[in-house]
């Protein structure tokens, strides 16, 4: 940031444009950019640049996403960042992997469901309720539960209701106080990819949508349910990647004002 860009921020806090705290952070966030931390990659990782200061910048720190890495690679990086924010979540990872995350960090712990492995050592502090995660099927509960862990990670108190797709839509009307009480829902299915719409048309709170790849034939590997999401007449409904239930939980968890921090 340059003299002036200086200047130009402080006469927009003089003018009221801005807020002090506003300033404050514009220029922190300038300043960091443009200076390279000692910090960043302290055990001189060949593979993986570090981004210690992401807790910082949007309260919630790196997260490591295990698919495609070596355990080792994954065991490295999750030491690491855990040593800098005291809590880590590996996504979509393997028992291998934690094998070796749990011998630098030994309260670590490997779930099998979501294939997520996470240690949280921070102090506990009151959780936020609200969030309610949706899943179709049984063979949706992976991906459910990866939205779960992350909102939870977050300091979210999470509902879990699981087994209401529209094959059987009882089973949904049975939980009604359930999800117009939520403040916000993620909603998992695969295969024809409904209940997001269906929910929608029953609550005023907003809908993620997080289609799954569950499914055989013409679900294309979760494609038929992402399109059919995408395409939903009910408002309020918004749609996340394929299988991501991290992103799911982490926008759910955003939604009513939770941070790792």
């Amino acid at each position: 940031m340059t003299e002036l860009d200086i200047q130009t921020t402080l006469q927009r806090v003089a003018t009221g444009e801005i807020s002090p705290d506003e300033a404050a952070r514009i220029l922190k966030l300038v300043s960091d950019a443009g200076h390279t931390d000692q910090r960043q990659d302290p055990a001189g990782l060949d593979f993986a640049t570090l981004d210690h200061k992401r807790g910082e910048r949007v309260g919630f720190p790196e997260v490591v996403y295990g698919l495609s890495k070596t355990p080792k690679q994954t065991a490295e990086i999750a030491a690491r960042i855990f040593d800098e924010n005291q809590v880590v979540l590996v996504t979509k990872s393997s028992e291998e992997a934690f094998e070796l995350v749990n011998q630098s960090v030994p309260t670590a712990i490997w779930d099998e469901s979501s294939r997520a492995i996470w240690a949280d050592e921070r102090p506990q502090k009151s959780l936020l309720t609200g969030v309610t995660v949706v899943a179709a099927g049984t063979s949706d509960l992976p991906i459910a539960k990866e939205a779960v862990l992350t909102a939870t990670l977050m300091g979210c108190e999470v509902k879990l209701i699981t087994d209401v797709g529209v094959a059987g839509l009882h089973r949904l009307s049975s939980r009604i106080d359930d999800l117009t009480d939520s403040r916000v829902l993620v909603v998992v299915a695969g295969m024809e990819g409904a209940l997001p719409s269906v929910v929608g048309g029953l609550v005023k709170a907003p809908v993620i949508a997080l289609p799954t790849s569950v499914g055989y034939g013409t679900s294309m590997g979760g494609v038929t349910a992402l399109l059919a999401m995408l395409n939903s007449c009910a408002p309020g409904v918004s749609v996340v990647n394929i299988d991501n239930g991290f992103g799911a939980g982490y926008q759910a968890a955003s939604i009513v004002g939770a941070t790792w921090a």
